[in-house]
């Protein structure tokens, strides 16, 4: 297929190559010439997992065997994170800050008196190699040098007390323990990061870009810092420490403190690795082997001549390979190399529906949107009757909170299950919540990949009610159902999404250095909003 004819075929458009820069003549992941190019990495695949995320064991919402629940049910791997200190508090003398004070050190006062002990056994008894990680894990607060968390390898590993953040890294060396940043963006001096104190090596292989928090990857773009603890500034983003001459990957993780894990929409980590075991994840994670998104399971596959995401090469002329699979229509990917877009591929405003009978496409129904303060519960099922469910994606919320706040109340998690996947039908039990306010959302959705004729049906049967549509119309736009009637609770079919919109191949050549260490990252914007992001890959001069 020549240039001409792809771009009528997909709605694509490439924007910004380098004068050196060649096409491939396909987008569609896995096509033979790519692989002639960059054959593909048939051994490794991206787990996702949240390593930064809070429940009622200190101070949040929620139960911490249902956060291990929803963790579950969503995730390959976890860290429940206590938080378990903050050496140098502030506000001893300033009557604002006596309850933050009080609820943190009351906290910290719990963990150690048994609240530990019982965060280990559970985070052992949920642990299964193969099926579901679960690592240990506890934040510390500084105020110097910005908050982080102490991943460790071992399942008993002890509550080490630091004195500093710098503390606390050298009494990691020599242990199997990751000391991780996170919302890098807050002002410095004020929990936000300190790039002079980033140790780059095995202590610290990769920083927290992204959470409920918002994003740091430079003080520009989307989610910016809406907390208490104030905005994000540029000395302590990631293009900030990219352009330092630091190596580190790049990764999120939600921050949530209503005891659910893996969020929808507030962070998630990927892995790219061998097997779903102990080893081969930490190994990935020692290797900056990681990506960051904030909910879609986007996949990255970024090469750069034989090095991938978070590895470090030599020589001139890099040969970069980038294939995505996102979960939706993707609006834009970049490559950027040293802070600016090396190579922009934009996708179609609006999907084009493929030719044919058979379509393969994927079609997100959310759940939600009632008004009233109480959970509605979802019971039912989503069928086809002709062609077949390939998989189902689960996109479940958990309660729209970043930090505690002074007289709220503790409350119940509400998990959210898929109880069965059949190639006909799957089978959900949900909870939503209204939406907060008109620009935070709380439904519950799955994503459906289907292979189906147009005129195959897709049935929403739930509470007592069912609604269907065939693929042929919401190839051609979104279909939405109230429950009750206006102002009640609804299901929305989003326009399914054909597989040209949402894979991306590109192959291109970049032949000219610009420092003795360039560093090159992918990031992909799907056109619901939802991101993902590469580790950087680092070319020495040669």
């Amino acid at each position: 297929m020549d240039r001409r004819s792809f771009l009528k075929n997909t709605g694509w458009s490439f924007l910004g190559l380098a004068a050196s820069g060649s096409l491939l003549g396909s987008c569609v992941a896995g096509s033979k010439e790519a692989k002639k190019i960059m054959p593909s990495a048939s051994n490794l695949k991206v787990f996702w997992g949240d390593l930064h995320n809070h429940c009622n064991i200190t101070y949040g919402h929620g139960d911490m065997r249902d956060a291990f629940e929803a963790a579950k049910g969503q995730l390959d791997f976890v860290s429940v994170t206590p938080h378990a200190m903050w050496p140098d508090i502030p506000g001893a003398n300033d009557p604002r800050l006596k309850w933050v004070i009080d609820y943190h050190t009351g906290a910290f006062k719990r963990l150690r008196e048994g609240g530990y002990e019982k965060y280990v056994k559970m985070t052992n008894e949920y642990n299964k190699e193969g099926e579901f990680l679960t690592f240990v894990g506890y934040e510390a607060h500084s105020m110097e040098h910005g908050d982080h968390v102490a991943l460790n390898y071992d399942l008993d590993a002890p509550l080490v007390e630091c004195t500093s953040i710098e503390d606390w890294k050298e009494k990691a060396k020599g242990h199997k323990v990751f000391v991780t940043p996170h919302h890098m963006g807050y002002q410095g001096g004020y929990r936000g990061y300190n790039w002079k104190c980033f140790t780059e090596g095995d202590i610290t292989p990769f920083v927290e870009m992204y959470s409920r928090h918002g994003l740091a990857e430079s003080d520009q773009g989307d989610y910016p810092y809406l907390h208490d603890m104030g905005p994000r500034q540029w000395e302590g983003t990631i293009q900030y420490g990219l352009d330092q001459g630091h190596k580190f990957g790049i990764m999120a993780s939600t921050d949530q403190h209503s005891g659910y894990p893996g969020s929808y929409g507030d962070g998630r980590i990927g892995v790219l690795a061998p097997s779903l075991t102990r080893d081969a994840i930490w190994e990935a994670l020692r290797t900056r082997h990681v990506c960051a998104a904030t909910g879609d399971k986007i996949i990255i596959d970024f090469r750069l001549n034989d090095a991938f995401m978070g590895d470090v090469v030599r020589g001139n002329s890099r040969r970069i390979y980038l294939n995505v699979t996102g979960e939706s229509c993707i609006d834009y990917v970049d490559i950027v190399k040293n802070g600016q877009i090396l190579a922009r591929m934009n996708g179609p405003l609006t999907p084009v529906a493929p030719e044919g009978d058979t379509v393969r496409c994927k079609v997100k129904v959310d759940f939600g949107w009632n008004r009233e303060e109480k959970y509605v519960h979802w019971q039912g099922k989503l069928s086809v009757n002709k062609g077949r469910i390939v998989s189902v994606t689960p996109c479940f919320r958990g309660a729209a909170f970043t930090s505690p706040q002074e007289g709220e109340h503790e409350f119940k998690t509400h998990v959210n299950r898929i109880l069965s996947v059949g190639e006909k039908e799957t089978e959900l039990d949900l909870y939503s919540s209204k939406n907060p306010n008109t620009t935070t959302a709380a439904m519950q959705a799955v994503i459906l990949d289907l292979e189906m004729p147009k005129d195959g049906i897709l049935t929403a049967d739930f509470n007592g009610k069912k609604f269907e549509h065939t693929l042929g119309e919401l190839l051609e736009g979104s279909r939405s159902h109230f429950m009750i009637g206006w102002l009640s609770e609804a299901i929305l079919f989003n326009r399914a999404m054909p597989e040209s919109c949402f894979t991306v191949e590109h192959y291109m050549e970049d032949k000219e250095p610009q420092r003795d260490t360039d560093y090159y990252y992918v990031r992909v914007r799907q056109r619901d909003g939802q991101w993902a992001w590469s580790s950087p890959i680092w070319a020495e001069r040669v």
